[in-house]
């Protein structure tokens, strides 16, 4: 498909009639088409969806309008809205290898509170043939058949989900950063754009020829229960798509207050916060250690009190000691020599008298030595028990001793444990410091709490739902199979069933094979471009796609996943951009590609690589939105070789309205572009 030219004639800001030529050649793909903030970018990408889709058209302006007051508040506001506002989109399309030239024109206007809405449609089906030989203006004549039936036409020829990814702004492409919403594209567009779905569709299709038979009154009744329980698993699956979305908006919630929880967690922390809320606790512990360091100096003051001085008197309690032992050596002496004295009477009373008197010498001289150790110099009168009582002295003071210095060793400790609390506690931040963080933290931990049983609910929600789906389609399976049964009465209809069945289960298979087949192409796709647009070449590596949820996951060189919330936000538009790429890569390049405000929140380096790489390749044909901060000159000198035309959108101030002027900023036929 290309678009080849959009007119709007009083539409939204664009005062009168304002026509854009989008034609491209091959080796200039480009629309270029500039615009400061409010002056028509988007409005004009809401035309060409409204062109095509009505009622439908996902326009970013409608927000929650209804289509009527929409259409009614698009009018140009200088203009009357009696004569109402058009939009026309004329487009080619091949079908079956035939090229195809189609003229929408969309027009409505007020007629007193009501408002009325005009549909035409203009076809060439010619058009490639007469173009080629003689290069006129396309023969395309009214149809009321398409113009009548066009909302399902158009759905054959781009279905509304496949454009959502040809028509996208730069806050789109952020949000498809995201694992959730990025699943639901991939799914759409695999089974939309890569024809999934057509697989899909004929074996529905099928399912319906077999429960395709003309119903009689008695099954009726069977019927109308058929129908009951299909509009029943509608409303379920309605209600479970609301309840996922709603979890998913929880989950993002959840993460965000985890965000905030955490920022308020580190300035608490950094504000001295954990001593704060320990400062009771803090002052117990040093109340109480002070408490043992006194009971401990008691402890020593006791002890002291003993005789534990005397081990300062050690050389003092030695000498008296040796003074003990030598009164006591000298009192046995005296006790012996009383007894010798007595022996040696009885002995010389043995003796003969010619033998006397030389023993007599003998025994004197022996009692005068011995009489030598009675005498002592000194003689301090000690009791006869003082050495038992100096080694009971002895033992009481190694016992002293060793109590004492386990007495010091855990004094000192408990007095660094006290300096240790006093040091701590002279840390503790002030109540007013450390107040209103404290409050706001707490209020968020309820508020993370809050979300948390939010989201328990709505899982359980939706497990409930879920259960309930396979209950009613369950129930609706073997409806309709006592329905096929009631109706399967002769052999025809017979072998269509059974033949339908049996292509039912082979489109299935070739369905599973075709779905694998567009995934594994999708990621390798999707890696290339990613690894052509990235600044940093080594960040990714792998890349890999889910083929049951169609979950994204990425992996660095050493094959560890990659959470996409650490990419930066130009990372993340990079990712989804590459994802876009991807899908049109592995679709051929069939549609072309409405990028609004396509290189916010993106570094030069990034911004020049997509100039380079992306946007002359994203399609056959690209229409670029952007401001002059976004393709400014230097990169309008990188793509002008691929700009077929380039226009800028003129905002006039006064009374509020644009203007389309042919060339863009710094261009020479812009020269009178504000």
């Amino acid at each position: 498909m290309l678009l080849r030219k959009i007119t709007l004639e009083e539409f939204g800001a664009y005062r009168g009639k304002q026509s854009l030529d989008l034609t491209v050649k091959k080796s200039k793909p480009i629309i270029l088409i500039g615009g400061l903030n409010g002056c028509g970018k988007t409005t004009l990408l809401d035309a060409i969806q409204l062109a095509l889709y009505g009622p439908r058209a996902r326009c970013s302006g409608r927000g929650n309008k209804a289509y009527e007051t929409y259409l009614r508040e698009s009018i140009n506001r200088q203009h009357d809205p009696s004569r109402g506002s058009s939009v026309t989109l004329e487009f080619t399309i091949t079908v079956d290898g035939k090229e195809h030239y189609y003229k929408v024109i969309r027009s409505w206007h007020a007629s007193g509170k009501s408002l009325k809405e005009f549909l035409n449609v203009f076809v060439d089906e010619d058009y490639d043939t007469k173009a080629k030989v003689r290069r006129a203006e396309p023969d395309a004549k009214f149809s009321r058949l398409l113009s009548e039936g066009w909302a399902d036409h158009i759905e054959d020829l781009l279905p509304l989900e496949v454009a959502s990814l040809s028509f996208f702004d730069g806050e789109k492409i952020e949000s498809l950063a995201d694992p959730e919403r990025a699943a639901s594209v991939i799914q759409s567009a695999v089974h939309s754009l890569l024809g999934v779905s057509t697989v899909q569709q004929l074996r529905t299709d099928l399912l319906a020829l077999q429960r395709r038979q003309k119903l009689s009154d008695e099954e009726r009744h069977l019927m109308d229960s058929i129908h009951a329980q299909e509009r029943e698993r509608n409303s379920v699956q309605e209600a479970l798509e609301t309840a996922s979305q709603d979890l998913a908006q929880r989950r993002t919630k959840l993460g965000e207050a985890t965000r905030t929880l955490e920022s308020l967690e580190r300035e608490f922390e950094k504000e001295g916060g954990g001593l704060f809320e320990r400062r009771v606790e803090l002052e117990q512990e040093k109340k109480q250690a002070t408490e043992r360091l006194a009971d401990l100096r008691s402890s020593l003051i006791q002890v002291a009190a003993g005789p534990l001085p005397l081990l300062m008197l050690g050389p003092q309690l030695e000498d008296v000691r040796k003074q003990a032992k030598r009164e006591q050596s000298a009192a046995e002496a005296g006790q012996v020599l009383n007894v010798l004295v007595e022996r040696d009477r009885w002995l010389l009373d043995l003796l003969p008298e010619d033998s006397k008197s030389e023993v007599i010498k003998k025994l004197e001289e022996d009692r005068a030595k011995r009489s030598k150790s009675i005498t002592l110099k000194v003689d301090l009168g000690l009791p006869h028990d003082a050495l038992p009582q100096l080694s009971v002295l002895d033992a009481v003071l190694v016992r002293d001793r060793n109590r004492a210095t386990e007495l010091l060793s855990s004094a000192a400790a408990v007095a660094e444990e006290v300096d240790q609390l006093d040091r701590q506690l002279a840390g503790v931040p002030e109540q007013s410091k450390v107040e209103a963080i404290q409050v706001a933290r707490e209020e968020q931990l309820q508020e993370f709490s809050r979300i948390q049983a939010g989201i328990t609910h709505a899982e359980e929600q939706v497990t409930e739902l879920k259960r309930r789906r396979e209950y009613v389609t369950a129930a609706l399976e073997r409806a309709h199979n006592n329905f096929v049964k009631t109706k399967v009465k002769a052999e025809e209809v017979e072998r269509i069933i059974r033949y339908s069945e049996k292509a039912r289960s082979t489109l299935e298979r070739f369905g599973d094979v075709l779905l694998q087949r567009h995934i594994s192409r999708l990621e390798v796709a999707v890696l290339q471009s990613f690894k052509e647009l990235m600044r940093k070449q080594g960040l990714v590596q792998d890349l890999r796609i889910d083929t049951d949820r169609f979950m994204l996951t990425l992996s660095d060189s050493d094959g560890d996943p990659i959470d996409p919330g650490r990419l930066s936000a130009g990372e993340r538009q990079i990712l989804a951009v590459s994802l876009l790429w991807g899908l049109m890569k592995v679709a051929g390049n069939r549609l072309p590609s409405v990028i609004d405000t396509p290189l916010g929140r993106l570094d030069s380096r990034h911004r020049e690589h997509l100039v380079d790489r992306y946007f002359p390749h994203a399609s056959n044909q690209v229409l670029l939105l952007s401001t002059d901060e976004e393709i400014d000159e230097h990169l309008l000198g990188r793509l002008k070789r691929s700009v077929a035309h380039a226009y800028t959108l003129v905002h006039d101030d006064s009374n509020f309205t644009t203007s389309v002027v042919e060339g863009y900023w710094w261009n020479a036929g812009a020269q009178n572009v504000a």
